[in-house]
């Protein structure tokens, strides 16, 4: 009797401590026991400013950590060509000199004549690992399969799989027994023991497909745009910082700025493909926003999506408002805040998705 007494003692004492526990934002203490993040300062002068963004990116490279060179080109297999009668699709690997094997999907417009203006697909996580790129021929969020909507405007579309997912599910350091999150979890604790980051390395394959995808010869190299949703608009914004190649860029969703995420308890919203190790040491998400200008880039976000605070799009919006007005190209950076709308992509998203790249990559031609 004093036995059972005791257990419904401690679990009443237990749920009132859980209770309490609830009331206590503990992001918060975190955050006020650690380092204080630098504030990115925007200088008056816009000479200033690119040498301040060369630094950041420079920065931006050792946080991803000791990546591994990556050739020129990379040596691409193309395992198939199929006429698809609006298009040819392509199917491609190439070995990433890092221990992985790379497939993707190249779609090809017919009957063009010159050079066409090139889409760099980045699929999204959402938890779907053994979707990967093969997203580019469904209606998974969009309101038509992006691959084949693409290439029948004109545009050449290249799509690959991320780190873990698609054809490379259950290809990490710990094998099929460890595939999807499991999969991915062991991938990124594989790389931080070798000082760089998963990111860093699915930054470093987007980059090795954006080189394979501009030395076609079907491509117009002024005008190539990266777009995704989520995990691959976090992979859009991020190529697009470091590398200029990139003309513009539609990201919808994960427009996140870390303190925020951290203040409204929202690490968890995230997977851990998307932290660098270090970064809030130096500067916050701005840093990398900004240094899309004076490119053109479109970010759509919902203000109920609980991996983008919006609080913290408000700080973003206004940085990066700051660095486009020194180049006098205000119209270039747009952000688009739904009402009422979680993480999710509309289909008047998809719209201005599609009149956005033909705006930016088609104008000239």
């Amino acid at each position: 009797m004093r036995y059972c007494t005791l257990l419904v003692l401690m679990s009443l004492l237990g749920g009132r401590v859980a209770m309490a526990q609830t009331n206590i934002n503990y992001s918060k203490i975190w955050m006020e026991h650690a380092p204080k993040v630098p504030e990115l300062n925007i200088p008056s002068d816009v000479n200033q400013w690119e040498q301040d963004r060369a630094k950041i990116r420079a920065q931006l490279w050792k946080l991803l950590g000791d990546l591994p060179p990556r050739p020129k080109v990379p040596e691409v297999k193309t395992l198939s060509r199929e006429d698809r009668g609006d298009y040819i699709l392509e199917k491609f690997e190439f070995d990433n000199g890092a221990g992985a094997t790379v497939p993707g999907y190249l779609f090809l417009p017919k009957n063009v004549t010159g050079k066409s203006p090139a889409i760099l697909y980045e699929h999204w996580h959402g938890g779907t690992y053994p979707v990967g790129k093969e997203e580019v021929f469904f209606k998974a969020h969009t309101p038509q399969d992006p691959g084949p909507a693409f290439v029948k405007r004109g545009y050449v579309l290249l799509a690959i799989d991320s780190y873990c997912f698609g054809e490379r599910n259950g290809k990490g350091p710990s094998g099929a027994s460890y595939d999807k999150a499991g999969g991915e979890m062991s991938a990124a604790k594989f790389q931080l023991w070798y000082g760089r980051s998963l990111w860093g390395m699915i930054v470093r394959d987007d980059q090795m497909a954006l080189d394979y995808l501009l030395s076609r010869p079907e491509v117009d190299t002024n005008n190539v745009g990266v777009t995704g949703m989520s995990m691959g608009s976090t992979r859009a914004w991020w190529l697009m910082a470091l590398d200029d190649r990139i003309k513009t860029s539609v990201n919808v969703a994960c427009f996140t700025r870390y303190q925020n995420l951290l203040e409204q308890d929202g690490l968890s919203a995230h997977g851990i493909y998307f932290f660098v190790p270090g970064m809030l040491q130096h500067f916050d998400v701005e840093a990398v926003i900004c240094s899309l200008a004076p490119r053109p880039a479109l970010f759509m976000t919902g203000d109920r999506d609980p991996t983008s605070p919006v609080d913290g799009v408000r700080v973003l919006e206004t940085k990066a408002k700051q660095v486009y007005a020194l180049y006098g190209k205000e119209n270039n950076f747009e952000s688009i805040v739904y009402p009422g709308m979680p993480h999710q992509y509309r289909p008047d998203m998809w719209e201005k998705t599609l009149s956005w790249m033909d705006a930016h990559l088609k104008a000239q031609k």
